[in-house]
């Protein structure tokens, strides 16, 4: 069975994600499978999913993903190197993968290795190491340079699809593996539109109270109807406002937060103890240097506890939050292969060792915290991690 690893985040899963998906496996053949890591309750982008991770998971998982497993939060709440490096870790070491794929604006492989390869040589290193020093952002420098190294073929990187792609084969040589990278050609909305079918404009019309409904598959909307039903979303980082600053205020040194660097941890100490609202906060950290979907990630890490020392060692474990039938069979083989514990029952992991509690630790934490703004107050008692087992869809 020609098996396939897929780094996503499904929020909320759409049909474009359902089009990467049968796309994927028609690529791979008739017995081809999916196995997609996903983040958990929160995203890349620095900010709280829309739904629960296990939600997202039994969604996907009705809708072609065989085995869904997690990507834990200090790994997701990383730069886009970390999360993607963080996700091929964890699709070498479940041991059944052999091909990652992943959507992009080009399509075309190709390219993206060409890019991948041009952009870790020593000129392109130099020269974003020069561009930084000038003031400019990360990304900026890694554009500047490869429009010095790569000329025209540089365009790949002015595409938040193709970056990551970059990323993802980056990852694949540093950890030398083994995976046969595919790439899905992206259509429709661009990511993070506001408008048409982006997975961006349909958090803002579930917001905003409005139903998408007719954007995602019968199955998933079924799935995210009954959490909003039952009072478990929509979320969004509006509803924790006076949370965070309450956990904000009372943090005195950020030095520890992943990315805290040239002062930025002076400058959250500064304006988090003062300023009363978590956008004031945001925009005073802010400067040209740095994007805001870092200054939200550093946010919601030092909110959440989550230090530089987390994500010093890649994830420890594999933690399954749904599967369908084929995904059984995967997920029995992948206890015979892995290289890292596979986790399915949340008590097993107090046998496993030190690092991989201490980082479950941070997950029942975080989790903690992303259940209080449930309607349901029922649905906001602490352990939740300790109680959750996979969603199996029958089908």
């Amino acid at each position: 069975m020609n098996t396939a690893g897929i780094i996503c985040e499904y929020n909320p899963l759409h049909f474009g994600h359902i089009r990467h998906i049968e796309m994927t496996k028609a690529a791979l053949g008739p017995d081809g499978a999916v196995v997609c890591v996903m983040s958990g309750n929160f995203v890349q982008r620095g900010d709280f999913a829309v739904f629960d991770k296990f939600s997202r998971a039994e969604a996907a998982a009705s809708c072609g993903a065989d085995l869904v497993l997690e990507m834990p939060t200090p790994y997701v709440l990383s730069s886009a190197d970390g999360f993607a490096a963080a996700g091929i870790h964890i699709i070498n070491a479940v041991g059944i993968c052999d091909y990652i794929s992943f959507g992009s604006e080009c399509g075309d492989i190709g390219a993206l290795s060409v890019a991948a390869e041009a952009i870790v040589s020593p000129e392109a290193e130099t020269l974003i190491k020069e561009f930084l020093g000038m003031g400019i952002s990360y990304a900026d420098a890694q554009q500047r340079a490869a429009d010095s190294v790569l000329g025209k073929c540089s365009d790949v990187f002015k595409s938040p699809n193709n970056l990551l792609g970059i990323e993802y084969l980056k990852a694949i040589k540093a950890s030398k593996s083994k995976l046969h990278p595919l790439t899905i050609k992206r259509i429709g909305s661009a990511h993070d539109s506001e408008s048409g079918n982006s997975a961006s404009a349909l958090r803002k019309k579930l917001l905003l109270g409005e139903e998408p409904w007719d954007s995602m598959p019968q199955t998933a909307a079924d799935v995210f109807m009954k959490e909003m039903t039952e009072g478990r979303g929509p979320v969004s980082m509006d509803l924790y406002e006076l949370a965070m600053l309450s956990r904000l205020r009372s943090i005195k040194d950020f030095s520890a937060i992943p990315g805290a660097a040239e002062g930025l941890d002076n400058r959250f100490a500064r304006y988090a103890s003062s300023e009363p609202t978590i956008l004031k906060i945001l925009e005073n950290v802010k400067t040209k240097r740095y994007a805001m979907s870092r200054l939200r990630r550093m946010l919601i890490n030092a909110v959440l506890g989550i230090t530089a020392e987390d994500t010093s060692r890649p994830p420890p474990y594999i933690r399954v939050l749904a599967m369908n039938q084929k995904g059984k069979k995967l997920l029995k083989t992948a206890n015979d292969k892995a290289s890292l514990p596979v986790i399915t029952k949340p008590a097993a992991v107090k046998k496993l060792p030190g690092e991989a509690l201490r980082i479950f630790n941070k997950e029942v934490g975080s989790t903690d915290f992303y259940t209080l703004a449930y309607n349901n107050e029922n649905e906001r008692r602490g352990g939740l991690e300790w109680r959750q087992t996979p969603k199996i869809v029958e089908c």
